[in-house]
């Protein structure tokens, strides 16, 4: 399971023309699943996201979390973090999860966020959704679990 970590002013997303969340100061998410993923991936990726310090602290040092700064998640489901590029020109998507366990395990991941006591917004599963996101820093972060780990 891999989380794309944005930090942000401010975060929204849109869908058919109607604006679905938006969030102030914190974290856009944007959450793949891949095959064999499970909900201990989800619960891990959760708490790190909550307690990942890469907020500043009044020195200026990445010393705070999105949970030392009462911030706020914007959470998106992003299958195409799962890309594979390695051959060709055209992205294959054999890694992502089928759209049951995908969107099982997203659903997992921002209860647990909300259990961390992050207040989170979301998109919609599998929309065509427009995310406006204003780049904090601009700070982004890769995290992942792999069942195996």
């Amino acid at each position: 399971m891999r989380a794309l970590l944005q930090r942000v002013t401010a975060g929204a997303v849109t869908i058919e023309g109607e604006q679905k969340g938006k969030i102030g100061p914190g974290l856009v998410v944007l959450v793949g699943v891949g095959k064999g993923d499970t909900i201990a991936e989800a619960i891990w990726l959760a708490q790190k996201t909550a307690k990942l310090r890469i907020f500043p602290d009044e020195s200026g040092k990445l010393n705070l979390s999105l949970a030392d700064t009462k911030g706020e998640a914007l959470v998106v489901s992003q299958f195409t973090l799962y890309a594979d590029c390695s051959r060709g020109l055209r992205p294959g998507f054999d890694q992502a999860a089928p759209p049951d366990l995908a969107n099982h395990l997203y659903e997992e991941y921002v209860n647990a966020l909300r259990r961390e006591g992050i207040s989170v917004q979301t998109g919609r599963f599998q929309a065509y959704m427009a995310v406006d996101i204003a780049n904090d820093g601009p700070v982004t972060i890769l995290l992942e679990r792999n069942p195996k780990d």
